[in-house]
């Protein structure tokens, strides 16, 4: 009998968790997303594997030379292996974008909940410094603070996760406010829980699923962010690879030896764009007012 309802059980049946999982699913968007972004990820794992050469060795034999059997996305000014450098400089790419995200949450989230649960005058100075910053175009605040902080890729994580931490701020503020008046959160209130209870386990879990999605987001623009700040000098340092550094040295190249740029280039742009799709989808699957 039990068997039989588990057969006959419907769409409705199913727990939030698992509507969203199957409506991520039908997303054929959203899963090739997916399916680029586990292989950048792979890719980073499993580099010192799948790299066929040091990416810091140079050759002086093989300088600028085209793509051949040996070195099949060609070789850059020093004789290295693009391929390789490729290859190693996803560490660089989706390191900066999951670091410098989990800076902007570790920050934001905490700050917006608060000025959205006590509203008041904390929150009057808390939005106030968050419309100041934002009031700065996003990249040319990370770079002035890398820019402060000294040319590293920890600096230019940091200085990219300072830059997203308005985005949600505003953004788990405004969540807050919306939940606090739900009838939930109101009981929680009544029955006499602590504010800290209330917001950490009435309030955080309602709010996680636009702030997932925003992360998402977040993370292909702290990836162009990185590619950036590496192209302006302020990332990645050479020799070590990374695909913004590699665009950097590309440029002078571009008319006899234009796979140094082709390479890093796609590369950037085709985990990017995995992410975006993923956020998309994401975005759809965990929209509670989708049918």
């Amino acid at each position: 009998m039990a068997t039989a309802l588990a057969d006959t059980a419907g769409p409705r049946d199913l727990s939030p968790g698992r509507r969203a999982l199957q409506r991520l699913i039908r997303r054929r968007g959203a899963m090739v997303g997916l399916a680029v972004v586990a292989f950048f990820v792979a890719l980073s794992l499993l580099a010192p594997y799948l790299a066929p050469y040091d990416p810091l060795a140079t050759s002086w034999t093989a300088i600028r030379k085209a793509p051949t059997a040996a070195h099949i996305f060609g070789t850059d000014e020093l004789g290295r292996d693009v391929l390789s450098r490729v290859i190693w400089g996803t560490r660089a790419s989706l390191l900066a974008g999951v670091v410098s995200v989990s800076i902007a949450l570790s920050l934001g989230v905490p700050i917006g909940m608060l000025a959205g649960y006590s509203r008041g005058w904390i929150d009057g100075v808390l939005m106030r410094i968050t419309d100041a910053m934002l009031a700065v175009p996003f990249l040319i605040l990370a770079i002035a603070l890398a820019a402060f902080l000294g040319p590293s890729l920890t600096n230019a994580m940091i200085a990219i996760g300072i830059s997203a931490t308005p985005i949600f701020i505003r953004l788990a503020r405004a969540q807050v406010m919306a939940v606090k008046v739900e009838d939930y959160v109101e009981a929680a209130k009544a029955l006499g829980n602590p504010h800290l209870r209330i917001a950490l386990r009435h309030i955080l879990p309602n709010i996680v699923a636009p702030l997932l999605v925003q992360a998402t987001l977040a993370i292909a623009a702290a990836i162009i962010a990185e590619a950036s700040l590496s192209f302006l000098g302020l990332g990645q340092q050479p020799p070590a690879p990374s695909w913004g550094s590699m665009l950097n040295t590309a440029k002078n190249y571009i008319d006899n030896a234009p796979w140094m740029a082709l390479w890093p280039g796609l590369a950037i742009f085709s985990v990017v764009l995995a992410f975006n799709l993923l956020g998309d989808g994401l975005r759809d699957a965990l929209d509670p007012r989708h049918r």
